[in-house]
Protein backbone atom coordinates (compact mmCIF):
# COMPACT_ATOMS: atom_id res chain seq x y z
CA UNK A 1 0.00 0.00 0.00
CA UNK A 2 1.47 3.11 -0.65
CA UNK A 3 2.59 5.46 1.91
CA UNK A 4 -0.43 8.45 1.16
CA UNK A 5 -3.01 5.75 1.10
CA UNK A 6 -2.20 3.96 4.44
CA UNK A 7 -1.40 7.20 6.34
CA UNK A 8 -5.22 8.34 5.27
CA UNK A 9 -6.45 5.17 5.83
CA UNK A 10 -5.10 5.32 9.48
CA UNK A 11 -6.20 9.11 10.10
CA UNK A 12 -9.98 7.66 8.88
CA UNK A 13 -10.05 4.20 11.49
CA UNK A 14 -8.12 6.91 13.96
CA UNK A 15 -11.12 9.35 13.90
CA UNK A 16 -14.22 6.94 13.68
CA UNK A 17 -12.62 4.10 16.29
CA UNK A 18 -10.84 6.85 18.82
CA UNK A 19 -14.07 8.73 19.01
CA UNK A 20 -16.42 5.65 20.07
CA UNK A 21 -13.25 4.45 22.61
CA UNK A 22 -13.68 7.96 24.45
CA UNK A 23 -17.40 8.28 24.29
CA UNK A 24 -18.58 5.12 24.50
CA UNK A 25 -15.88 2.57 25.65
CA UNK A 26 -13.63 4.15 27.82
CA UNK A 27 -16.00 3.71 30.98
CA UNK A 28 -17.06 0.25 30.30
CA UNK A 29 -13.63 -0.82 29.46
CA UNK A 30 -12.44 0.63 33.09
CA UNK A 31 -15.09 -1.62 34.70
CA UNK A 32 -14.74 -4.54 32.74
CA UNK A 33 -10.93 -4.93 33.40
CA UNK A 34 -9.53 -2.77 36.03
CA UNK A 35 -8.85 -4.10 39.37
CA UNK A 36 -8.36 -7.42 37.91
CA UNK A 37 -4.44 -7.25 38.14
CA UNK A 38 -2.92 -7.23 41.57
CA UNK A 39 0.51 -6.50 42.57
CA UNK A 40 3.03 -7.32 45.90
CA UNK A 41 2.73 -4.24 47.97
CA UNK A 42 4.55 -5.41 51.62
CA UNK A 43 4.05 -8.06 54.46
CA UNK A 44 2.66 -7.15 58.16
CA UNK A 45 1.61 -9.51 60.78
CA UNK A 46 -1.29 -11.25 60.57
CA UNK A 47 -4.38 -10.25 61.71
CA UNK A 48 -8.25 -11.97 62.76
CA UNK A 49 -9.66 -12.99 59.64
CA UNK A 50 -6.69 -12.57 56.97
CA UNK A 51 -6.75 -15.12 54.32
CA UNK A 52 -4.21 -17.85 55.55
CA UNK A 53 -3.68 -18.64 51.49
CA UNK A 54 -1.74 -15.06 52.10
CA UNK A 55 0.41 -16.28 54.47
CA UNK A 56 4.13 -15.36 53.58
CA UNK A 57 5.51 -18.82 55.54
CA UNK A 58 9.32 -17.44 54.95
CA UNK A 59 8.97 -14.18 56.83
CA UNK A 60 6.70 -15.81 59.43
CA UNK A 61 9.48 -18.75 59.75
CA UNK A 62 12.18 -16.30 60.25
CA UNK A 63 10.31 -14.24 63.10
CA UNK A 64 8.72 -16.82 64.72
CA UNK A 65 5.04 -15.41 64.31
CA UNK A 66 2.82 -15.25 61.46
CA UNK A 67 3.05 -12.66 58.36
CA UNK A 68 0.67 -12.17 55.70
CA UNK A 69 1.57 -10.61 51.78
CA UNK A 70 -0.58 -7.28 51.22
CA UNK A 71 -1.44 -7.08 47.64
CA UNK A 72 -2.96 -3.66 45.92
CA UNK A 73 -4.76 -3.20 42.65
CA UNK A 74 -2.57 -2.43 39.73
CA UNK A 75 -3.18 0.85 38.87
CA UNK A 76 -1.50 0.40 35.01
CA UNK A 77 -2.82 -2.60 33.08
CA UNK A 78 -0.95 -3.81 29.66
CA UNK A 79 -3.15 -4.96 26.88
CA UNK A 80 -2.18 -7.35 24.14
CA UNK A 81 -3.68 -7.81 21.05
CA UNK A 82 -2.95 -11.04 19.31
CA UNK A 83 -3.97 -10.92 15.50
CA UNK A 84 -4.69 -13.65 12.65
CA UNK A 85 -3.51 -12.03 9.72
CA UNK A 86 -3.32 -15.53 7.62
CA UNK A 87 -5.21 -15.64 4.38
CA UNK A 88 -8.88 -16.81 5.62
CA UNK A 89 -8.72 -12.90 7.64
CA UNK A 90 -8.93 -11.33 4.57
CA UNK A 91 -12.31 -13.11 3.50
CA UNK A 92 -15.32 -11.14 2.92
CA UNK A 93 -18.62 -11.64 1.28
CA UNK A 94 -21.55 -9.35 3.00
CA UNK A 95 -20.36 -5.65 4.39
CA UNK A 96 -16.77 -5.89 4.57
CA UNK A 97 -13.42 -8.34 5.05
CA UNK A 98 -12.95 -9.84 8.43
CA UNK A 99 -9.85 -7.70 8.49
CA UNK A 100 -11.09 -4.64 8.02
CA UNK A 101 -13.25 -5.52 11.23
CA UNK A 102 -10.07 -6.63 13.19
CA UNK A 103 -8.75 -3.60 12.12
CA UNK A 104 -11.19 -1.27 13.64
CA UNK A 105 -12.08 -3.23 16.68
CA UNK A 106 -8.63 -3.63 17.88
CA UNK A 107 -7.94 0.09 17.25
CA UNK A 108 -11.34 0.99 19.45
CA UNK A 109 -9.25 -1.64 22.31
CA UNK A 110 -6.10 0.06 22.03
CA UNK A 111 -7.58 3.95 21.96
CA UNK A 112 -9.76 2.37 24.97
CA UNK A 113 -6.78 0.80 26.95
CA UNK A 114 -4.71 4.86 26.18
CA UNK A 115 -7.47 6.47 27.36
CA UNK A 116 -6.54 4.60 30.90
CA UNK A 117 -3.10 5.22 30.71
CA UNK A 118 -2.29 0.95 29.88
CA UNK A 119 0.30 -0.02 27.39
CA UNK A 120 -0.72 -1.68 24.57
CA UNK A 121 1.43 -4.37 22.09
CA UNK A 122 0.23 -6.12 19.02
CA UNK A 123 1.83 -9.46 17.95
CA UNK A 124 0.65 -10.52 14.46
CA UNK A 125 0.55 -14.12 13.42
CA UNK A 126 -0.41 -16.47 10.65
CA UNK A 127 1.58 -19.94 10.46
CA UNK A 128 4.62 -18.16 11.75
CA UNK A 129 4.87 -14.31 14.05
CA UNK A 130 4.95 -11.44 11.33
CA UNK A 131 5.27 -8.57 13.54
CA UNK A 132 5.56 -8.13 17.21
CA UNK A 133 5.35 -4.61 18.64
CA UNK A 134 6.38 -4.54 22.63
CA UNK A 135 3.53 -3.15 25.28
CA UNK A 136 3.74 1.14 25.29
CA UNK A 137 1.79 4.06 25.81
CA UNK A 138 0.89 6.84 23.82
CA UNK A 139 -1.06 8.21 21.02
CA UNK A 140 1.89 7.31 18.32
CA UNK A 141 2.07 3.72 19.77
CA UNK A 142 -1.57 2.82 19.12
CA UNK A 143 -1.69 5.23 15.54
CA UNK A 144 1.59 2.19 14.70
CA UNK A 145 -0.24 -0.58 15.36
CA UNK A 146 -3.25 0.43 12.99
CA UNK A 147 -0.43 1.30 10.28
CA UNK A 148 0.82 -2.50 11.10
CA UNK A 149 -2.79 -4.12 10.73
CA UNK A 150 -3.24 -2.11 7.97
CA UNK A 151 -0.36 -2.75 6.18
CA UNK A 152 1.35 -5.86 7.37
CA UNK A 153 0.72 -9.45 4.92
CA UNK A 154 1.50 -12.62 6.01
CA UNK A 155 4.09 -14.31 3.88
CA UNK A 156 3.01 -16.64 0.52
CA UNK A 157 1.20 -20.07 1.41
CA UNK A 158 1.57 -19.43 4.95
CA UNK A 159 -1.35 -21.09 7.17
CA UNK A 160 -2.60 -20.83 10.82
CA UNK A 161 -0.89 -21.59 13.84
CA UNK A 162 -2.62 -20.43 17.10
CA UNK A 163 -0.83 -22.44 19.18
CA UNK A 164 2.57 -21.18 18.24
CA UNK A 165 1.03 -17.62 18.52
CA UNK A 166 0.06 -18.22 22.04
CA UNK A 167 3.64 -19.93 23.07
CA UNK A 168 5.97 -17.02 21.73
CA UNK A 169 3.15 -14.43 23.76
CA UNK A 170 3.78 -16.09 26.83
CA UNK A 171 7.74 -16.56 26.10
CA UNK A 172 8.15 -12.82 25.60
CA UNK A 173 5.03 -11.16 27.90
CA UNK A 174 6.13 -11.77 31.26
CA UNK A 175 3.68 -9.65 33.01
CA UNK A 176 0.58 -10.40 33.41
CA UNK A 177 -1.97 -8.73 30.87
CA UNK A 178 -5.08 -8.67 29.29
CA UNK A 179 -4.60 -10.19 25.78
CA UNK A 180 -7.29 -10.33 22.94
CA UNK A 181 -6.69 -13.38 20.74
CA UNK A 182 -8.26 -12.35 17.24
CA UNK A 183 -9.09 -15.25 14.79
CA UNK A 184 -11.53 -16.74 12.75
CA UNK A 185 -10.08 -20.07 14.84
CA UNK A 186 -10.46 -22.37 11.63
CA UNK A 187 -8.17 -23.87 13.24
CA UNK A 188 -7.33 -26.81 15.88
CA UNK A 189 -4.52 -28.31 17.95
CA UNK A 190 -4.28 -25.06 20.46
CA UNK A 191 -5.82 -26.46 23.67
CA UNK A 192 -2.62 -27.18 25.66
CA UNK A 193 -0.78 -23.33 24.71
CA UNK A 194 -4.20 -21.71 25.71
CA UNK A 195 -4.51 -23.21 29.21
CA UNK A 196 -1.19 -22.04 29.65
CA UNK A 197 -1.03 -18.19 28.58
CA UNK A 198 -4.78 -18.27 30.56
CA UNK A 199 -3.05 -19.43 33.51
CA UNK A 200 -0.88 -16.02 33.39
CA UNK A 201 -3.04 -13.79 31.57
CA UNK A 202 -6.94 -12.27 31.47
CA UNK A 203 -7.36 -13.89 28.17
CA UNK A 204 -10.05 -13.38 25.62
CA UNK A 205 -10.89 -14.85 22.39
CA UNK A 206 -12.24 -12.58 19.87
CA UNK A 207 -14.06 -14.79 17.17
CA UNK A 208 -14.99 -13.07 14.15
CA UNK A 209 -16.58 -14.31 11.12
CA UNK A 210 -18.40 -14.10 8.12
CA UNK A 211 -21.73 -15.51 7.63
CA UNK A 212 -20.79 -17.24 4.50
CA UNK A 213 -18.15 -19.56 6.16
CA UNK A 214 -21.08 -21.35 8.22
CA UNK A 215 -22.42 -23.16 5.02
CA UNK A 216 -22.26 -23.48 1.52
CA UNK A 217 -24.50 -22.00 -0.95
CA UNK A 218 -26.18 -24.21 -3.60
CA UNK A 219 -24.98 -22.34 -6.73
CA UNK A 220 -23.91 -25.25 -8.93
CA UNK A 221 -20.08 -25.65 -9.78
CA UNK A 222 -17.86 -23.65 -7.99
CA UNK A 223 -14.03 -23.01 -8.87
CA UNK A 224 -12.77 -22.53 -4.71
CA UNK A 225 -9.51 -21.76 -3.56
CA UNK A 226 -7.78 -22.29 -0.38
CA UNK A 227 -7.13 -18.53 1.07
CA UNK A 228 -4.05 -19.77 3.21
CA UNK A 229 -2.60 -22.68 0.70
CA UNK A 230 -3.59 -21.22 -2.65
CA UNK A 231 -4.92 -24.71 -3.52
CA UNK A 232 -7.90 -24.37 -5.74
CA UNK A 233 -10.66 -27.08 -7.27
CA UNK A 234 -13.97 -27.15 -8.98
CA UNK A 235 -16.56 -28.26 -5.96
CA UNK A 236 -20.47 -29.00 -6.72
CA UNK A 237 -22.38 -27.24 -4.06
CA UNK A 238 -25.75 -28.24 -5.48
CA UNK A 239 -24.25 -32.02 -3.91
CA UNK A 240 -25.97 -31.96 -0.34
CA UNK A 241 -23.13 -34.33 0.70
CA UNK A 242 -20.52 -32.05 0.13
CA UNK A 243 -22.32 -29.29 1.64
CA UNK A 244 -22.56 -31.57 4.67
CA UNK A 245 -19.28 -32.07 4.78
CA UNK A 246 -18.13 -28.47 5.43
CA UNK A 247 -20.68 -27.55 7.77
CA UNK A 248 -19.54 -30.44 9.82
CA UNK A 249 -15.94 -29.54 9.51
CA UNK A 250 -17.05 -25.95 10.36
CA UNK A 251 -18.93 -26.58 13.57
CA UNK A 252 -16.27 -29.14 14.23
CA UNK A 253 -14.04 -25.70 14.45
CA UNK A 254 -16.23 -23.93 16.37
CA UNK A 255 -16.57 -26.83 18.90
CA UNK A 256 -13.16 -27.15 19.50
CA UNK A 257 -12.94 -23.46 19.88
CA UNK A 258 -15.86 -23.02 22.82
CA UNK A 259 -14.46 -26.45 24.34
CA UNK A 260 -10.68 -24.98 24.66
CA UNK A 261 -11.72 -22.14 25.49
CA UNK A 262 -14.33 -23.07 28.05
CA UNK A 263 -11.80 -25.76 29.76
CA UNK A 264 -8.68 -23.09 30.16
CA UNK A 265 -11.39 -20.45 31.89
CA UNK A 266 -10.69 -17.96 29.56
CA UNK A 267 -13.55 -15.88 28.21
CA UNK A 268 -14.87 -15.64 24.45
CA UNK A 269 -16.97 -12.87 22.17
CA UNK A 270 -17.91 -13.69 18.51
CA UNK A 271 -18.93 -10.49 16.14
CA UNK A 272 -20.12 -11.28 12.58
CA UNK A 273 -19.12 -9.33 10.19
CA UNK A 274 -23.17 -7.94 9.05
CA UNK A 275 -23.15 -7.13 12.90
CA UNK A 276 -22.97 -3.95 15.04
CA UNK A 277 -19.48 -4.77 16.97
CA UNK A 278 -20.00 -1.95 18.90
CA UNK A 279 -22.90 -3.43 20.54
CA UNK A 280 -21.17 -6.78 20.78
CA UNK A 281 -18.68 -4.90 22.82
CA UNK A 282 -20.38 -2.79 24.92
CA UNK A 283 -22.77 -5.82 25.54
CA UNK A 284 -19.27 -7.85 26.44
CA UNK A 285 -17.59 -5.37 28.41
CA UNK A 286 -20.79 -4.79 30.48
CA UNK A 287 -21.30 -8.74 31.18
CA UNK A 288 -17.10 -8.40 32.46
CA UNK A 289 -18.08 -5.24 34.76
Amino acid sequence: METTELLKRVRRIEIKTKGLSRQIFSGEYHSAFKGRGMSFSEVRGYQYGDDVRNIDWNVTARSGEPYVKVFEEERELTVMLLVDISKSSFFGTVKQPKNELITEICAVLAFSAAQNNDKVGLLLFSDRVEKFLPPKKGRGHVLRIIRELLDTRPAEGSGTDIGMALTYFTNMVKKRSICFLVSDYLATGYERPLRLAARRHDLVGLHLFDPRERALPAVGLLRAQDAETGRTQWIDTDSRRVRDRYAQWYEQNMGYFNDAFRQSGADTLSVETTEDYVKELLRFFKRRG
